[in-house]
Order: C-alpha cells, then sequence, then structure tokens
C-alpha cells in the first residue's frame, strides 16, 4: 500500500490517469509490429498464458479484477490461514517421510530440524512390530507421528496408542494422526476397506485423545493419478464429505468430525497455482462445513507434500530446484505441514546426503528467508485472488460431479474418476511429449554422459487401484532403450548434424538438434563427414535462408553417402530429399521413439 507524505502531495497528481483501453491500444500496437492484427480485449488475450483447467493467466491484473473477500486468518472462509496466528510462531510442521525400519534415519532428521514423523507403516512400509524400535529415543510427546497403514491402520494406530502409554505420554500430550484413510487406500490399491475400525479410532480420538486426528483425506493419489488441481481439490471434497458423513452416522457431531480430519496435497513447482490451490481448499471446506451447520469447525488442518510427479530420475539434481519453489508455494499457501521429498526419491531409499537437502529446504525457508513471518504473503494480490476464486469454482464443479454420480466410493468403484484422470493425463503428456511443458535435464538440456545416480531399492508402492505418473515417463522410456544400446554395443544410436554456413546461421537449430535428440538417448555427432560419423541418419541445421540454397543438394549427398533418413531442423518445406522435419512444439516422442525403431534400437 503506499503511504502518502505527511503533506498530502501525490507524485502522480499531475499525470493523468490511465485506462485499461489504453494499455490495450498499446498492446495491439506492438503485436501489430509482429504480425497479429487484433484489437482490444483480443490483444490482450493474445498475451494470456493457458493454465490447467481451462483457466487462463492474464497479462495485466487491477482491482477491477474481483473476487470474494478472503476475510481473516482463523476466521472463515479461512482463506488467508486456519489459525488465526497463522506460521509466524515458528514456521510450519517440518514432517518428513519414512518408509523402512531405520531408526538412525528417523533420529538424525529430528536432531536436525524435522518436527513431525510421517511413517508408513505395513504393506510397502515399517512391519507394525517394528514401530516401537523405529520410534526408540523418540520424544513422543514432542514429536507428532502421523501413520500411513492402509489396510492395517487398525493395528497400527492400537500399537502406536501402545507406546504413548507404555512411555507414559499422556493421552492430551499425544500429537499427530492415526492417518485412516479407506477411500485413498482403494484409490491406490482398487481394495475396498470397512470403515468401521476408522469411525471407532475416531470416536476413541475425540473422547480421549484431544491433540490426535484419526482420519486423512489424501488427495495424492489424484494427483498422482496425472489429476488436475481442481481434480485435487474436488476429489479431497467429495472424500472429506463421505467421511463427515460416516463419521455423524456413527454418532460424532459435525464438530467433532471435521477435527478428526487432516488433508494432504501435493505442492508443485508452479507456484501460484500451488497457492490458490491451498487457499482454495481451505475456503471451500469451510463452506462445506457451513452448509453442514458448522461454520466454525471449518478450519482445514493442511499436509502438503512435494509432488513426485514432478521429480525426475535423470539428472535428479535438478529435483533440489523444484522441491525448493514446491516448498515455498506451499509455505507461502499457508500449508500446516510439510513434507519435502528427498531430490533421489524417484529411484529408490534416499540416501542421509538427500534426507539432509531435504530437511533444510524448509530450515533455510523459515529461519534464512523468514518465510512464514508474514501471514498469507500472497494474499492481497489481484492475480492470486483471482487465481484463488476461479481454481474454487473448478474444484467446487469437480466435486457436484462426483456427488451427482453417487460420491467418491461411487466413482471410484465405477471407474469414473479413472476416465476423468486418464483424459487429463493424456492431454499432458501431448505437451510434455510436445516440450510444451519442458523437463530440465530430460527433454530440455538432457546430459547422456551424467554418471547415474544408484539408489538402493525401495520397497513397492501399494498398488492395483489407480496409476502412478510421473512427467519424464515417456522421455525416461526412450533413455532406457539407448542405455540398454550402450549396454550391449558399446555406443549409443547416433545422429550426423550436419551444420550449414556460418556459425551465426546454424548455431542456434543445431543446439536445438542436439538437444531434441539428446532427450531421446541420441547422440549427435558434429564433427568430420556423415561417413565418419557411424550414425544412420542425419539433420540439416542452418536458417531459413541458406536452406533456400543449399538443403536440396545437402540431403541429396547425406542420402547418397547413406543416410537413411535426413531431418531438417525448422519448419516444414518442399525438399524432396528431407524426410522430417524437427522444430520447437514437434512431437518429440514420436519422432524419437520412430528414429531409434529405425536404428534398431528397442
Amino acid at each position: 500500500m503506499t503511504v502518502l507524505p505527511d503533506d498530502g502531495l501525490e507524485l502522480a497528481a499531475e499525470f493523468p490517469d490511465s485506462t485499461h483501453e489504453q494499455w490495450q491500444r498499446l498492446v495491439a500496437g506492438v503485436l501489430r509490429k509482429s504480425g497479429k492484427d487484433v484489437e482490444g480485449a483480443q490483444a490482450e488475450e493474445a498475451l494470456s498464458t493457458a493454465l490447467e483447467d481451462g483457466l487462463r493467466t492474464r497479462p495485466l491484473y487491477t482491482a477491477h479484477d474481483t473476487a470474494p473477500e478472503p476475510g481473516f486468518p482463523g476466521f472463515a472462509p479461512f482463506v488467508r490461514s486456519g489459525r488465526p496466528e497463522g506460521n509466524t510462531l515458528g514456521g510450519w510442521d517440518v514432517r518428513q517421510r519414512h518408509q523402512v525400519a531405520d531408526n538412525g534415519a528417523v533420529l538424525t532428521d529430528l536432531e536436525n530440524g524435522v518436527t513431525s514423523l510421517w511413517l508408513v507403516v505395513g504393506e510397502g512400509g515399517i512391519p507394525v512390530s517394528s514401530l516401537g524400535a523405529v520410534l526408540d529415543g523418540v520424544f513422543l510427546d514432542l514429536a507428532p507421528v502421523v501413520l500411513d497403514a492402509g489396510r492395517d491402520v487398525e493395528p497400527a494406530a492400537r500399537e502406536l496408542l501402545r507406546l504413548y502409554e507404555e512411555r507414559g505420554v499422556g493421552k492430551d500430550a499425544a500429537r499427530g494422526s492415526l492417518g485412516a484413510d479407506p477411500l485413498g487406500h482403494e484409490a491406490r490399491t482398487g481394495q475396498a476397506v470397512d470403515f468401521g475400525p476408522a469411525a471407532a479410532l475416531a470416536r476413541l480420538c475425540a473422547e480421549e485423545y484431544p491433540g490426535l486426528r484419526a482420519l486423512t483425506v489424501d488427495a495424492l493419489p489424484y494427483h498422482e493419478a496425472g489429476g488436475l488441481a481442481a481434480q485435487e481439490l474436488g476429489a479431497s471434497l467429495a472424500t472429506g464429505v463421505a467421511y463427515l458423513r460416516a463419521l455423524t452416522e456413527a454418532g460424532l457431531s459435525v464438530e467433532q468430525a471435521c477435527a478428526q480430519l487432516e488433508f494432504r496435497y501435493a505442492a508443485t513447482a508452479d507456484q501460484f497455482l500451488t497457492i490458490a490451490k491451498l487457499r482454495a481448499a481451505r475456503r471451500l471446506w469451510a463452506r462445506v462445513a457451513e452448509v453442514c451447520g458448522a461454520p466454525g469447525a471449518g478450519a482445514q488442518a493442511q499436509h502438503v507434500v512435494t509432488s513426485p510427479v514432478m521429480m525426475s530420475r535423470r539428472d535428479p539434481w535438478v529435483n533440489m530446484l523444484r522441491a525448493t519453489v514446491a516448498t515455498l508455494a506451499a509455505g507461502a499457501g499457508g500449508a500446516d505441514s510439510v513434507t519435502v521429498l528427498p531430490f533421489d526419491d524417484g529411484l529408490g531409499l534416499p540416501d542421509a546426503f538427500a534426507r539432509r537437502i531435504a530437511r533444510n529446504t524448509s530450515t533455510i525457508l523459515i529461519e534464512e528467508s523468514h518465510l512464514a513471518r508474514v501471514i498469507d504473503p500472497a494474499g492481497g494480490s489481484w492475480y492470486v485472488e483471482r487465481l484463488t476464486d476461479e481454481l474454487a469454482h473448478a474444484g467446487w464443479e469437480f466435486f457436484r460431479t462426483i456427488e451427482r454420480d453417487g460420491g467418491q466410493a461411487a466413482v471410484l468403484r465405477s471407474g469414473r474418476i479413472r476416465t476423468d484422470l486418464a483424459t487429463t493425463w493424456a492431454e499432458r503428456s501431448k505437451r510434455l511429449a510436445k516440450r510444451r511443458e519442458p523437463i530440465t535435464g530430460v527433454s530440455e538440456f538432457p546430459f547422456l554422459a551424467e554418471k547415474p545416480v544408484v539408489r538402493e531399492s525401495a520397497p513397492s508402492p501399494r498398488s492395483g487401484g489407480l496409476p502412478r505418473v510421473r512427467r519424464d515417463e515417456a522421455f525416461e522410456e526412450l533413455r532406457a532403450r539407448s542405455d540398454a544400446h550402450l549396454a550391449a554395443t558399446g555406443s549409443r544410436p547416433r545422429v550426423f548434424l550436419a551444420a550449414l554456413g556460418p556459425a551465426a546461421a546454424h548455431t542456434a537449430r543445431l543446439t536445438f538438434a542436439a538437444n531434441l535428440f539428446q532427450a531421446g538417448g541420441i547422440e549427435p555427432v558434429t564433427e568430420g563427414t556423415f561417413e565418419e560419423s557411424g550414425a544412420l541418419e542425419a539433420c540439416l541445421c542452418s536458417s531459413d535462408a541458406l536452406y533456400e540454397e543449399r538443403a536440396d543438394a545437402e540431403a541429396a549427398r547425406l542420402k547418397a553417402a547413406g543416410a537413411t533418413q535426413v531431418f531438417l531442423a525448422g519448419r516444414p518445406g518442399q525438399y524432396p530429399d528431407v524426410d522430417a522435419y524437427v522444430f520447437a512444439g514437434c512431437d518429440a516422442v514420436a519422432v524419437l521413439s520412430a528414429a531409434l525403431d529405425r536404428m534398431g534400437v528397442s
């Protein structure tokens, strides 16, 4: 906010106010110079960026871009925070995930900045019988424990409660969550689970353990199946509502039922979309609580996890950057607890260095960047407020379609949610294949000579339900074919890049082509002649002007020298001996897969 001087002087007082229409005319003038003849709102639309869920980011937001009043932190609709103090008292809860029985790793985390534990117990995780050994030396009255036990939730919860009693932790001092999530488990495995044990645990926590929550509403299965932010929100609302119905039928009040739920969302490297998603999630859940007659109970407890979908297995060091942006977005979005997945999470069990970097990501943002000192730092931004509102509407509409079809359990069992997510992922896969959504180190700037990062195998995750997708999967498959060829023959498949003319003419497209082919594990050769390269295919690289002069002759020469396929780096033209064209926006996965097929790389 601008604060006027004491004398009331306004520095812009002598300048006329500018209108939105004037700005649009200036934009149209600039676009006209680039060959786009558009006026007014069309000029502004030309600079807009398409997001997911049919949303668009416009180039300019003003006070006229209205959104509902977000309210105050800790008060309905809880957009700005679920608590009046937000995370200002000590930062968000730094929650680390453990899926093997490693007491040393648990203690190291807690001694170096982690404030709570997220334990995968039972199938694909820590045996229930080992829970006591894993928590040996842990001060259970200080470090909250969150369980993720799938169908083993009842024995795991009983074992944790037994440990509380055995170690003298009072019922009012126990903190964390027992993690019952029947619908989340069904989404992961395709196996329905009786809600009875979850309801019994909820009654127990409501009556005897005020600091424990019994249930988790986990939206990660939908995110990891390729879901958009609105689908993640809608599925989490439908799951939460299903749990409210079941808990109130089991005898809990709406207020008690709401207090038993913790919501888990993914944070991606799209920081503004993540911030808006978390703010929208709180607003939507507040609306659910209001409709259920308990507006004061609508403060949503949020556990946010950096997205597994965005993590790459090639050049995994870049994951540190992705996780940092995602953590910043989670903190700025008001998450109560944040789990930063280690950068090598997709490769197996994280090592000590990766776990250290993961926990320090939150520590640096809290202690050095002071990100938690301001409640809802993005609040008031016209862009963020508008995006929050638009995303809330999109999420609510998806929730309504689920309810119309019988609720979350029904759409899981009918296959409708799987179909919706598959359709969404298919559309995103097209953008990934065309590198419209680039992946640094994978589809952009790959490094074929990188030394592989090897980790001990992790336990197999729960499966059988919704698929788990990754952004890098199509390119990973291509690179795996190249690796197998290298292991079998001692060399990678190659392509010869024929640079025409001086460096000023060919450098840009030569770099583009080298980048493209390496994304598929094909080694570009730029030195010597085609005959000396050992390649079967070639790609012409130069400017459009030089293509007009020399492309036909050079393509014919390469064919005569034995090239089975000649590419041209640039937009399609009329060159008889050129077989295919590679350009920004082409289907890189299709081009590279076909090239590997022709080269005999299986």
